[in-house]
């Protein structure tokens, strides 16, 4: 049994056979499902898990509660999402005497996935600023809505000076496991909350004023040490500030020209200084090049032109930019076409949708092949994306 800290003990449960997180994300890593239990006069557990998991959940708070000698008392839902309201049907069945303590709008939320039990005889509505003495601990409960749900609040217990936090500060990884926390995060941050920056803004600032030394998600490990590290990171992600000055050359390519010319730019980069990360939006998830793009203060956006529009590889990145809010980045344009290049102008007018999105000139346009004319451009270009 992990321990969080003396009074809280770690129950959730590992899933290292799911290959796609919310049908889209590539989890090869695995990823946890975290829940906690803190043992106390009215022991307290935080969330439950994915259905998945469910009875490898049941048998670990089983065990604790053998280990502790402490029965549970309130069961705190922070966020319903199936990952972590996955079990409680199967909770409030075995343990029918814990309360349910949650915001009224997970109370009607619930009721979406588990309509044959009504759960309002035995429910506690709390509000933003709420606490629920355990005895020893104190809970003070701060909601969070549209972080990434409606419903969402995040729990702190006072004298542990823990901080549950629900998705925010999650990544896609297993609890036991550090390693690669900040493109994990970053990514799982992007893609799922990404779009709700201003929410984000508005949780950090009722957390600013709140003491905690430990920050426990619901997915990924604990954070214990330099939380500043992760605070900053989450602050300039949900500003939709870049992270690390560079460049982000993200192409789609059939036949290879656009590859070479975007390999020829990327190379051209990196002799001026610049830091690149080079992505064949065709191969790498598209996760993985959101990610990146929330990463880097620049990106090269290179297409050929398919149908008259773009190469879809290109035409989902963009769509995933756009509906994640992604901002304030200077972007140049490489097209490819061998008859009628369209790619730019599309790649533009997306662009254009987006908050402060300085593109830069000169367009690059190549005719299905770079060619010796065509490298006095991606000279230029390259320099402007060193500004």
């Amino acid at each position: 049994m992990q321990a969080i800290s003396k009074s809280i003990k770690f129950i959730g449960a590992e899933d290292d056979s799911l290959d796609l997180f919310e049908g889209q994300y590539p989890i090869p890593g695995g990823i946890s499902y975290n829940s906690y239990f803190i043992v106390d006069n009215k022991s307290a557990i935080i969330d439950t898990v994915d259905a998945r998991r469910s009875e490898d959940w049941l048998s670990s708070l089983a065990k604790t509660i053998e280990e502790t000698g402490h029965q549970p008392h309130y069961l705190i839902i922070q966020h319903v999402e199936p990952d972590h309201s996955g079990s409680v049907r199967d909770f409030a069945i075995k343990y029918p005497g814990v309360k349910l303590v949650m915001t009224a709008k997970a109370l009607a939320m619930l009721a979406n996935f588990f309509e044959e039990i009504d759960f309002t005889p035995r429910h506690i509505i709390v509000n933003d600023g709420d606490t629920l003495s355990l005895g020893h601990t104190t809970l003070k409960f701060i909601t969070a809505p549209m972080v990434h749900w409606p419903e969402v609040m995040m729990t702190l217990a006072v004298e542990d000076k823990v901080l549950f936090s629900a998705d925010a500060f999650g990544t896609f990884s297993m609890s036991n496991t550090m390693a690669g926390w900040d493109d994990e995060a970053r990514r799982y941050y992007t893609n799922i909350v990404g779009r709700f920056g201003t929410s984000v803004q508005m949780a950090m600032k009722k957390l600013a004023g709140l003491r905690f030394d430990i920050i426990a998600p619901l997915h990924g490990p604990a954070l214990r040490d330099n939380l500043a590290h992760y605070w900053t990171l989450y602050d300039k992600w949900s500003r939709y500030e870049p992270e690390t000055k560079g460049v982000l050359v993200a192409y789609a390519s059939v036949y290879g020209g656009t590859a070479e010319a975007s390999r020829r730019l990327a190379s051209i980069l990196e002799e001026k200084g610049a830091e690149v990360m080079l992505m064949d939006l065709c191969r790498h998830d598209v996760s993985h090049a959101v990610s990146m793009a929330f990463k880097y203060s620049h990106i090269a956006l290179c297409s050929i032109t398919y149908d008259g529009d773009l190469f879809p590889a290109m035409h989902d990145f963009l769509h995933h930019l756009e509906r994640k809010n992604l901002a304030n980045r200077t972007v140049g344009l490489i097209q490819n076409g061998t008859w009628a290049p369209t790619a730019a102008r599309i790649m533009n007018e997306t662009i254009s949708h987006m908050k402060n999105m300085t593109v830069v000139e000169p367009t690059v346009t190549i005719r299905s092949r770079l060619h010796s004319a065509d490298l006095n451009s991606l000279n230029i270009l390259a320099e402007s994306l060193m500004n």
